[in-house]
């Protein structure tokens, strides 16, 4: 049976074009190298991707005009409002569509794209994810997953997304629907399954453990195969990860990553977040883009040292951090991170839903061509909410009208939904957007 899900796993990446033998084989040699060695690496990495958008990218070498090669300050800060215009204009030169690797970012920070990555670029990202979760003894090729994820409800999507589950040796469970009821029936699940891990948004999962809190269970006690539970997508506060820890009885693991670029952080078996410094190149600015000392907070802006499909160079990621006075170039470790919280949808049912039920919501009003540029969603009732959005024109009254066909059809039915559309969205003072935000005083 192992043998089967080995060779399953390694098919589907195989005929999604990633050669995830060699990308192993290349992280391999990347870790192994000594630190005056790692640092030549970093260096001749950041310039290659560099040179070669300069050359080989339309759009970076508009971007990127008064760039110095010589000199990496002089590299402007990208944000997610430069790349809202179609990927057609932001790929590279012998990039198309069809030979790169597409997806969209989940919208959590108000700013959605399309983004792209070239087939050895995404190799590397499997690898590096493989290689940090094999600190926790888990082998994608024969752990099986309880995965708390949403799914696309149009049928080509959610029967893609199943067989994507069945490739990957895991069981989803929805986070749409984060009733009791419902997680009798996922508890049921864990009672006859030997799962191994736990991979989830964060507050759908907290949630699963406030039902286990409630009903006085611990989670290992029924399903002993667990070893551990990574958190990902949101924000893990400190008292939700001890009652994760008390009612799942297995060690919690908080990840912190971004789809169109690689996980950027994961905690060690040493309990300290570290970054990824083999295929991302993180740095900490001020408001002025100078590069903080060591222990001082700021923005976070990566570089992604492989994608030469779509250039990520010095992005701003909407997020604020802190590297630890002890980190290395080769082992730097995030000591804080603000922002990614997500409130929970409470409905006039009963029933609760994750805040990133949104992501999937949203891709209604998502479109390559970049017309909606911003948004956020208000719960101002149990019954109601509110898109407020940035956009070049007025929504039409058929994509309203399938947005909240679409939230009824994800939530419940008669959902009240106005549309606001307006030139500059609120902001927070680290300058980030919530794409969900709950006034319910409940």
């Amino acid at each position: 049976m192992a043998l089967q899900i080995l060779k399953l796993f390694n098919f589907s990446l195989k005929i999604n074009g990633f050669n995830i033998a060699k990308a192993n084989t290349a992280l391999a040699k990347i870790e192994a190298l000594q630190d005056s060695e790692f640092e030549t690496y970093v260096k001749t990495q950041k310039q290659t991707i560099l040179n070669y958008h300069l050359t080989h990218n339309s759009f970076y070498k508009s971007f990127g005009k008064t760039i110095d090669v010589k000199r990496w300050e002089t590299v402007p800060i990208m944000t997610k409002r430069h790349l809202q215009i179609p990927l057609e204009k932001r790929l590279s030169t012998n990039f198309k569509n069809s030979t790169v690797y597409i997806n969209k970012t989940s919208g959590s920070s108000g700013e959605p794209f399309v983004f792209a990555k070239d087939k050895w670029c995404h190799s590397m990202t499997w690898a590096e994810i493989i290689n940090r979760f094999s600190w926790y003894g888990i082998d994608f090729n024969t752990s099986k997953q309880a995965r708390f994820y949403g799914i696309p409800l149009d049928k080509r999507s959610y029967y893609k997304e199943r067989l994507k589950d069945w490739l990957g040796n895991r069981v989803r469970f929805s986070v749409f629907d984060l009733s009791d009821t419902a997680f009798d029936a996922t508890l049921a699940c864990f009672k006859t399954t030997k799962f191994h891990y736990i991979n989830g948004y964060t507050s759908a999962v907290v949630q699963f453990a406030k039902y286990l809190d409630r009903k006085s269970i611990v989670l290992k006690t029924v399903c002993p195969t667990l070893k551990v539970c990574v958190t990902t997508s949101e924000m893990l506060f400190k008292d939700d990860k001890v009652i994760l820890e008390k009612q799942f009885g297995i060690p919690i693991i908080n990840e912190y990553g971004a789809s169109e670029l690689d996980l950027i952080a994961f905690e060690n078996p040493k309990g300290k977040w570290q970054v990824n410094s083999e295929t991302l190149y993180v740095e900490i600015l001020d408001a002025n883009d100078k590069v903080l000392p060591l222990g001082e907070e700021g923005r976070i802006v990566i570089t992604a040292l492989y994608n030469k499909a779509h250039p990520f160079i010095r992005y701003d990621i909407g997020d604020t951090g802190v590297l630890s006075k002890t980190s290395t170039l080769q082992h730097p470790i995030l000591e804080k991170l603000t922002g990614r919280t997500n409130d929970i949808i409470n409905l006039p049912s009963g029933k609760k839903a994750a805040g990133l039920t949104f992501y999937y919501i949203t891709k209604s009003i998502i479109e390559n061509d970049g017309n909606v540029s911003e948004f956020i969603i208000e719960q101002i009732a149990l019954d109601a909410f509110k898109i407020v959005y940035v956009s070049q024109h007025e929504l039409s009254e058929t994509k309203k009208l399938a947005i909240t066909f679409e939230i009824e059809r994800y939530l419940e039915p008669r959902i009240k939904v106005n549309f606001s559309r307006v030139a500059q969205l609120k902001r927070s003072k680290s300058g980030k957007l919530k794409q969900f935000i709950s006034h319910l005083d409940l």
